[in-house]
Order: structure tokens, then C-alpha cells, then sequence
């Protein structure tokens, strides 16, 4: 439901018996009189015995018998917690009805005594059924007046409400879900709720009785209506100023008038006269237009019907194909079936196109299976960038056994670095129990046809070896989840870990040092690894203790990797596949950043691996050395360089930090801090641990580039030649990934009903934010002034001017 709609039931439709709750009585009962005598003061030790009356009054009158509740003596606190539910029924009420409460004592035998009564009107002024707890003044020693204007209204009135009236209306939003819960706030805030009742019964000194009553609550509101018109309601044109209320039942619903213009201008009788329709020259300014529109942009009515009528002369454009496509009314047959007849006609659309068609906007088979046939002729290499959003595409097919999941399987058995990737995304969908079903479907699929397939003339394994080398992949990691639970209970400190690892890999699980055949890596399943070097293994120093294992590889190398258990590191996966796909999109460009996209595979909902990178953390180098170039001095001296430094190096710093500046910034990632920044002995910068994503930052105030002080003085300062060569990259960059914003769009798109935190928090909106980082309304001149302007404002708050918002954003990186 969007913020603009309001939905809601009418009384008249409700055809179910008026129901509340009697929960308790709040104050200190006064004190009864003695019957003997009505001057005598003195008061009898007697326990209260109460009950309440509950009457219905419609229009001032009473409708139906007065209902009791059963007698409570246990006070002081006197709790009915009793439901009552009336003969009346929802949709016999009226405007003016209201429900009437006396409290009786009859603890006197046949002599009752009132303690008092107030009443409720059902409805409040908005004309909705009021819901929740209703906290009500009693009129002691008034019975409840049912009449219209009551004369012992249960409301306080305005002039006599304090804090603890508001904090009571706040409370009952509250509990009706109207108020978001954050529990350590709602702890804190109760216990401060607490502390101001008890300050204000002292200062009040319980002089008033309330009687607690709760309503039942519906899935919508309940607005008031009559059966028939609704003559209730006052007349729009009136001689007061005052503004009317109206609630129209037809609110969001088809306007017969428009729907029938609608059909008959898009009548298949006319598809004659569009076969010939050409636009006009404002027209064609007004397609060119539409069809730049990103692919998260919903098509007005007049565009929709702007683009089928010019359907035929559209099939010649390719770029057109997609926003055709949204403008179709799938649900008439008729013009479903021209659509599809359209596609076959028209030029064939890129593989960016293509994924848009997958998304979850387009549900009918056909569209999908012709997007499944464009993918076909896309190369291993480009799909393998699309997978992890491919697999999660199988969320909006309409069958486990679809066209999609069929192609990719057959893919798979053609490349086994495919196959190795696909099933563990596949696996790693299991644990998501809504479509558990679909992804074991597609799993069980890519096992059988794997294990049909027969050796190859060229030597290679036959399907069923090829098939166990994929699953010794799985009893891998869970070799290495049960050695981290191990590691993870030995007290003491990380050296002590580190040498536990290393003993449990020489004595128990000595297999894992030489394994009995071969095991593809998961990371890269082109390298074979045949064991670990226990000697050369090791523990992170964090909360999780990570392992980092040295892996022999079959060529006679080594490979590193780390292994968590208990992060979820899909979106660090998501986030490093984003950065491969950009590194790509740039090279072929022919700008090489010199990025670093480390492999990241997440092998279930809490665990994964790790490409090791050789590196060290700004923090470590800047504590040890005092400044980057200082570092890359000690690997890359040369007395005739910029900074005492090789030319290739600080080229090669220089522009990854043009890379990830770019990147970091359109994906917003957030919590960026010198630990998470490293640096390798080449100059190669590079960012780890994406937490946070799509401008999720845990910190206040986050400046739009994530670029800190040090960076920029070890390219000679905000001033020098080297810097603005920075900027120069930067730009260059920024321009060459708009052109591409349609694909990345698209890929998060797909990734809409996944699991990833981020994401799944808000699709809409994380997908919003990233579109707007690419700033589709400027031109390639106007983005460069653009992220020139965003580069400067983030370097100058790195820097002396201090400004409120600069020194805010100085302050993230400390």
C-alpha cells in the first residue's frame, strides 16, 4: 500500500455482532458511606464486589438489553479482562451511536451502590470506528447518560488534559502498530511513562476513577456508512467555511468512462490504420524521451497509450522493445497476442534489455522465454557477470521447471565453472523455506543432467565424476565450519587458536592436508587444490576468527583463502560482483583503474569464502610508517620519481583510488574507516567488509565520497598535478558507468526478492537511491562539472575550512 492510499471497510458491510473488551478500573475507590446514617462519616471494612453495565444507545436512545460482567472483589486494581460481545452487529450502527458504562458495588447485598458511569461515541469525528484501548473518566456517583449530547462523556476534556492523557493516546497508537517498535527505545520510554504516572497520581492524589475499555481492530479502518446513500453525511456546499470529510468507495477504481475511450483507441480494429501511423515531430521527441527513461520508471497512461499507437513504426528501434512491452494490457487476450506477434517482427535487443524482461514487472511466459533466447547468444563469460542475478530471477517465473532454469542448467554442462557457481547459488537459496521448493527443483535438475553426461573425446571426466568434484566441494566446507567451532572454543588468545588449527590439521584431520583426489576450489573452480598447508595457516584476530588457509594447488602453487562462519556474506559477494562487472564495463573501454575484485563466494546463509589478497590496512601502515608514500617508498624507491617513488606505482595508486572513489560513491556504500581500506605493495588501493550498502551508513553525517585526507596528501595535496589527474580518472569513470546504469539497474532489480539485508529492507527505494547517483537528467558535460563539484566539497572537509557540514564529515573518518 502506498502512503497516498487509504483503505478501509464500510460499517454497512459488516455483518458481525459489536464486540469489546472490559479490562480493568484505575484509582482509589472512595470511601462508602454508612446506610444508618447519611451524616455519620465513619466507613464500614467491607471489600468492594463490582460490575459493570454495558448499554448500547443509538441516536440517543437504548438499542437492546444492558449486558453485566461477572462481580470482581479483588482490588485494588478491580480487572474484568471480560469480552462482551452485543446482539447489534456492525452494520446496524449509526453515526451517533454510543456505548454507555456504569460501575455498581454490591458488596451491600441488595442495596447497590453506584460508583459512577461515562460514556463513548463508536465513532470519532472522522467518522471511523474507534479501536484500541479507550481509557475513560467515570462521573462518580453519576449513572452513564446514554442521551446524545451525554452529559457524562468518558473523554477528558481539552482544558484538563495533561502529559498523562497524550501519553496515553501514544501508547494506544502504540499498541495498534501505528508507532514503529525499536525495543531499547520502548524500554526506555516505559520506564519514563512509568515514573510520570506515578508523579502525577501523587499530584492529583487519585481523585479520579477511569474505567479501561478496548475495541477489537479491523485489517482496515472502519469508516461509517448507512446502507443505501448515506444521508449522514453533511452536505459539501454549506454555509460554514468549515471542510467536509467525503469517503468515496470508489476510490482506485476503474473509471468505466476512460477504460471504454481506452479500448476503443486501442482496438485491434485500428491496427489497419497504426500499421501506417508515423509521429509527428513532437511526437518522436515525446518516444525519444520515453525511451531514455530508466528501466525503474513507471509509464504514465498517455505514454503508454502514445507508445501503442505508434507500436509498428517502434519495431524498427530496438531500444523501444522493453517500454513496448509495459505499455501491453496483458489480461486482454486480444492484444497480449499482437504484442507477442510484435516481438518476433522486431530487431533482436541486448542482453541488458533482455534481464529487464526477467524482472518481476513482466510475468507472462512468452516475454520471458524470448528473453531466455536473447541470453542464448551471450558467451559463457559475459553470463557468468549475470548469474547470481539469473538465479535469483527463478523467484518470478511462473513454474519450478521454467524456460530460464532449463537454459541455465544446459549452460552449465557445457562449462564447469558455471555449473560449480550455479549450483552453489542454487544451494544457497535452499535455506529460503517460500521458495526452497523452485531452487531444490532447479538443483535437482542440474544434478541429473550432470550425471548423464558421458566422457568427452578431448579426456575429460565423465558427468558423474564431475558431479562428486562439485559435491567434495560441500563436505569441504563443512569440514572447515566444524574446525572453526573447534578453534572458536579454545580459551586464550589468537596465538593459542592459531596453534590449535594447526594441530588439529596435522593430527585429526590430517586428510585435509593431502586430500585423495583433487578438489575444485569453490572460489575459482578452473584451479584444482589436492590440501592445506597446516604450517601456513592461520587465524584473524576478530570476533568471528576467521581462518585463513594456504591451499596447494595440483600445478605445483598455492592459493589463499579465508573462511568465515556466523557473517552472511552475500551482500559482500553482491557488492564484489558489482565492482568485477564495472572493472569489465571500464576495460573495455580501454580504462584499466587497476581495481582489485577479490573472489567472495557465500556457501550458505552465515558462511563463505574469501580471496586472500596480500595487503595491509591504512590504519597499520599510517601507525607504522606515518604516510602511504613513505610505505610504497620501501617497495618502489627511485630518487627521480614523484615523492621519492616510482612513476608506475603512484599511477597505479592513483587510479585505484579513482576507481573506488566512483564505485563506493554510486553504490553508496557506507562505515568506510581506515581498518577497511587497504593497500598493496604495488599501490593498489581497495575496499573490504561492505556492511552497509545503498547509502546505509551506522555513522552520522557520511560525505558523499568515501576519499580520506591521507589518499589525497599522497598525491601531493589537494593542488598538485597528480591530484587533478585523480580527478580527471574520476570523471572519466563516472561517464562510462552511466552508460551502463540501464544494466546495473537491471541486475539490482533481479536481486529485489532477495535476502540480502540492504535490499530486502526497501527494494523500491535502494534501487531509487542508486539510480539517482547516476544523474540520468544531466549530460556527459553537465556529470563532470557534477562529480567535480561532489569530489571538491568531500576533499574540502578533509581539510582546514571549517564549515558545520565540513566538520561533520571530518569527523567520519576519525
Amino acid at each position: 500500500m502506498t502512503g497516498n492510499e487509504f483503505r478501509f471497510f464500510l460499517s454497512c458491510d459488516i455483518n458481525l455482532p459489536l464486540t469489546f473488551r472490559i479490562d480493568r478500573l484505575e484509582g482509589t475507590l472512595p470511601p462508602a458511606k454508612s446506610p444508618n446514617s447519611e451524616v455519620d462519616s465513619t466507613t464500614e471494612e467491607r471489600i468492594a464486589e463490582l460490575y459493570v453495565e454495558c448499554a448500547l444507545y443509538i441516536d440517543g436512545a437504548p438499542f437492546g438489553l444492558p449486558t453485566r460482567t461477572r462481580l470482581e472483589s479483588e482490588g485494588p486494581t478491580y480487572c474484568w479482562n471480560e469480552l462482551i460481545t452485543l446482539s447489534t452487529k456492525y452494520r446496524d450502527l449509526t453515526g451517533h451511536s454510543q456505548l454507555a458504562f456504569t460501575v455498581w458495588d454490591v458488596s451491600r447485598g441488595k442495596d447497590e451502590r453506584l460508583i459512577g458511569g461515562a460514556t463513548i461515541l463508536l465513532f470519532n469525528s472522522k467518522r471511523q470506528l474507534k479501536t484500541g484501548k479507550q481509557k475513560l473518566r467515570l462521573w462518580q456517583g453519576k449513572v452513564a447518560d446514554g442521551s446524545f449530547t451525554t452529559a457524562t462523556p468518558g473523554k477528558v476534556p481539552k482544558h484538563e488534559r495533561g502529559e498523562l492523557e497524550r501519553l496515553e493516546k501514544l501508547l494506544n497508537k502504540y499498541e495498534r502498530g501505528q508507532i514503529q517498535h525499536v525495543d531499547w527505545l520502548d524500554r526506555l520510554a516505559f520506564k519514563s511513562i512509568e515514573k510520570i504516572k506515578e508523579r502525577e497520581s501523587s499530584k492529583n492524589g487519585n481523585s479520579h476513577l477511569y474505567l479501561v475499555v478496548e475495541f477489537g481492530g479491523f485489517e482496515h479502518r472502519v469508516v461509517f456508512q448507512e446502507s443505501g446513500a448515506n444521508f449522514l453525511l453533511p452536505s459539501p456546499i454549506a454555509s460554514s467555511n468549515e471542510i467536509v470529510t467525503v469517503w468515496d468507495p470508489e476510490v482506485g477504481k476503474i473509471n468505466p468512462s476512460e477504460h471504454k475511450q481506452l479500448k476503443l483507441a486501442r482496438s485491434l480494429t485500428r491496427g489497419i490504420i497504426d500499421r501506417d501511423l508515423k509521429p509527428s515531430s513532437n511526437e518522436r521527441k515525446a518516444i525519444q524521451r520515453i525511451l531514455k527513461y530508466p528501466p525503474t520508471r513507471t509509464l504514465s497512461g498517455d505514454e503508454r497509450q502514445l507508445l501503442w499507437k505508434f507500436r509498428f513504426s517502434l519495431m524498427s528501434e530496438k531500444r523501444a522493445l522493453t517500454k513496448f512491452l509495459r505499455c501491453v494490457e496483458w489480461s486482454d487476450v486480444q492484444e497480449a497476442k499482437q504484442a507477442l506477434e510484435l516481438i518476433g517482427r522486431g530487431e533482436m535487443i541486448d542482453v541488458c534489455d533482455a534481464l529487464e524482461l526477467l524482472s518481476p514487472v513482466f510475468e507472462s511466459e512468452e516475454v520471458r522465454a524470448y528473453a531466455v533466447s536473447v541470453l542464448e547468444r551471450a558467451d559463457d563469460e559475459e553470463l557468468q557477470c549475470y548469474l547470481l542475478q539469473l538465479v535469483q530471477a527463478l523467484r518470478f517465473e511462473r513454474s519450478d521447471k521454467s524456460r530460464l532454469s532449463h537454459f541455465l542448467v544446459q549452460r552449465s554442462l557445457q562449462n564447469i565453472k558455471f555449473a560449480s557457481f550455479l549450483r552453489w547459488y542454487v544451494a544457497v537459496e535452499l535455506y529460503d523455506p517460500a521458495y526452497a521448493k523452485r531452487f531444490y527443483c532447479t538443483y535437482e535438475i542440474l544434478e541429473e543432467n550432470m550425471i548423464k553426461l558421458s566422457a568427452s573425446v578431448n579426456g575429460d571426466e565423465d558427468g558423474f565424476k564431475l558431479w562428486q568434484s562439485l559435491v567434495r566441494q560441500t563436505e569441504l566446507t563443512a569440514q572447515l565450519c566444524s574446525i572453526t567451532r573447534d578453534v572458536r572454543n579454545v580459551r586464550g588468545n589468537t596465538q593459542k587458536k592459531i596453534e590449535k588449527l594447526r594441530q588439529l590439521l596435522s593430527g585429526l584431520l590430517s586428510e585435509l592436508t593431502y586430500f585423495e583426489e583433487p578438489i575444485r576450489s569453490p572460489l575459482d573452480p578452473g584451479v584444482l587444490i589436492t590440501g592445506i598447508v597446516p604450517s601456513e595457516s592461520s587465524i584473524f584476530k576478530s570476533a568471528l576468527h576467521p581462518l585463513r588457509l594456504t591451499f596447494r594447488t595440483a600445478n605445483g602453487g598455492s592459493c589463499k583463502v579465508i573462511f568465515k562462519k556466523g557473517d552472511d556474506i552475500r551482500q559482500d559477494q553482491l557488492v564484489v560482483q558489482m565492482v568485477s562487472l564495472m572493472d569489465r564495463l571500464l576495460k573495455l573501454e580501454n580504462l584499466d583503474l587497476h581495481l582489485t575484485p577479490y573472489k567472495v563466494l557465500a556457501t550458505g546463509q552465515d558462511e563463505g569464502m574469501l580471496e586472500f589478497i596480500p595487503s595491509r590496512s591504512l590504519a597499520q601502515i599510517l601507525s607504522e610508517h606515518r604516510s602511504i608514500i613513505s610505505y610504497l617508498q620501501k617497495f618502489h624507491p627511485d630518487e627521480h620519481g614523484p615523492f621519492g617513488i616510482t612513476a608506475t606505482c603512484l599511477e597505479t595508486f592513483i587510479k585505484s583510488c579513482a576507481g573506488y572513489s566512483v564505485i563506493t560513491y554510486i553504490l553508496g556504500i557506507g562505515d568506510r574507516h581506515l581498518d577497511n581500506l587497504l593497500l598493496r605493495d604495488d599501490g593498489r588501493l581497495f575496499h573490504v567488509d561492505f556492511g552497509f550498502i545503498l547509502g546505509r551508513d551506522p555513522k552520522p553525517f557520511p560525505p558523499p565520497m568515501k576519499l580520506c585526507k591521507e589518499m589525497v596528501e599522497a598525491m601531493g595535496g589537494a593542488e598538485s598535478q597528480y591530484y587533478t589527474r585523480f580527478k580527471s580518472y574520476c570523471c572519466e569513470a563516472y561517464n562510462i558507468l552511466r552508460k551502463s546504469s540501464n544494466l546495473i539497474l537491471n541486475l539490482f532489480h533481479l536481486m529485489a526478492g532477495s535476502n540480502i539485508p540492504d535490499i530486502a529492507s526497501d527494494p523500491e527505494k535502494g534501487i531509487l537511491k542508486l539510480q539517482e547517483k547516476f544523474r540520468l537528467d544531466l549530460d556527459d558535460e553537465a556529470s563532470i562539472h557534477f562529480f567535480q563539484d561532489l569530489i571538491n566539497e568531500s576533499v574540502s572537509a578533509l581539510f582546514p575550512q571549517m564549515v558545520e557540514t565540513i566538520h561533520r564529515w571530518a569527523q567520519y573518518w576519525r
